[in-house]
């Protein structure tokens, strides 16, 4: 064995001192080290100039990731930086809070407050300090002096048009829903809006159009556009607050008669109009110049009378707009209960059927009557004892709820077009 190592120690030292060296002493470089990369060989046939950019372009390449990794970053969900646009938990004082209070006959009573230190809600059910409704998550139900309670939460912008202080009739959401997809509204748009009101429109269609569009809202009472200002103020403040961005100023409330607004109008061009105006038409002459080719105005009027004085004006002047479609939007709500049964028959609640020729039983039958929807079991639970009163999961009650405000309006489309002969 000792033989053998030292056999092996005199082949390694021959071949360090010998064949495995180079002349001068360096070791000998093996035939892929000498060999040049297909980049290499295209440097050195370069000018020097040229060679230096393929170095550096080929350096760049090698620090860049891969496609692969480039693909998998982009499909990598974007998580934004903490704070950036995110709502914060709790409430705070200065933003807006919506209390629900539950009331008889299944209803709701909703009251909107401005938080602050030294403030008290004040609701059918008793009273609740601001102080305590500060520091909470919305969502959480609080109980008043008087042992009700209260659900609170962050109003939605539909909640905060209808519960805002009012002067004049607003537009309801339900229909500036409508007229929004009428124009075709996109964010950048600039949209001429005529009759501020209480400034119902002006927030959803600043909203609408987005930071870098611009709504001009003329008014001619002064009570009328210091209120439309006074909540759009409002709503912007506690925006801020709620929500660690900025709602868009993009509003221009004017104090002005549309009708002698002609000069003001020519160096505007409009994406989209909104009349909401006791005489709409005697606003068509002077805006229309400024609205684009194509472009949409949308008029809110309150009965059909209306409609037709604006479509017998628009004849007679021959004003370049075509009459698309005339809308009235209609709101129900709708109440769906469990049924109340006693001794395994319904109570009051579904006794309109009692002089009706009920059908076989099946395990589930639907019966309408008179707007009422009841869906009843073929067997209960025959374990209920004769004076034991119930609710089940089966059946329910649905009703519409007459509850809700009846306002309703035309919405008339008006498309501009470019006459054949002009």
């Amino acid at each position: 064995m000792r033989a053998w190592r030292g056999l092996r120690r005199a082949v390694s030292s021959a071949l360090s001192s010998g064949d495995g060296a180079a002349p001068g002493g360096r070791p000998r470089r093996r035939a892929w080290e000498t060999s040049l990369s297909p980049l290499e060989r295209v440097r050195r046939l370069l000018p020097p100039e040229e060679a230096a950019a393929v170095g550096r372009c080929a350096a760049a390449a090698a620090r860049a990731p891969p496609e692969e990794e480039k693909e998998e970053e982009a499909a990598a969900p974007q998580v934004p930086p903490e704070g950036a646009g995110a709502r914060p938990g709790p409430f705070r004082a200065g933003e807006l809070a919506l209390a629900e209070v539950r009331r008889k006959h299944n209803t709701t009573l909703k009251l909107l407050c401005r938080l602050a230190a030294g403030s008290v809600l004040t609701s059918p059910g008793g009273l609740l300090p601001h102080r305590d409704i500060i520091g909470q998550l919305p969502g959480q139900v609080l109980c008043t002096s008087a042992g009700a309670r209260l659900l609170l939460r962050r109003p939605s912008l539909e909640e905060y048009v209808l519960l805002m202080p009012r002067g004049p009739t607003i537009a309801y959401p339900k229909d500036i829903s409508a007229m929004l997809m009428m124009m075709d509204i996109h964010p950048g748009d600039t949209v001429l809006e005529t009759g501020s009101g209480s400034g119902a429109m002006s927030l959803f269609l600043s909203r609408a159009v987005g930071p870098k569009g611009r709504v001009i809202s003329y008014e001619i009472r002064d009570d009328h556009h210091n209120l439309a200002k006074k909540n759009y103020r409002h709503w912007r403040a506690a925006w801020e607050i709620g929500h660690m961005e900025e709602w868009p100023d993009n509003v221009d409330f004017i104090l002005k008669d549309i009708s002698t607004a002609a000069a003001d109008m020519k160096s505007i061009t409009l994406d989209a109009i909104v009349l909401d105006m006791l005489n709409p038409q005697s606003a068509l002459p002077v805006v229309h110049p400024s609205l684009k080719q194509g472009g949409v105005c949308a008029v809110y009027l309150a009965n059909i009378t209306q409609v037709i004085d604006l479509l017998d004006r628009i004849r007679t002047c021959k004003l370049p707009f075509l009459c698309e479609r005339i809308i009235e939007v209609t709101h129900r709500n709708w109440l769906v209960l469990p049924a109340k049964i006693k001794n395994c028959k319904s109570s009051q609640m579904v006794e309109t059927q009692e002089n009706i020729e009920e059908p076989p039983q099946k395990e589930y039958e639907e019966i309408h009557i008179q707007d009422r929807v009841v869906l009843k079991e073929s067997e209960y639970n025959e374990s209920l004892s004769d004076d034991a009163e119930t609710y089940c999961s089966v059946p329910y009650v649905a009703r519409p709820s007459y509850s809700q405000d009846a306002h309703s309006a035309f919405l008339t489309k008006l498309r501009k077009f470019r006459p054949l002969f002009s």
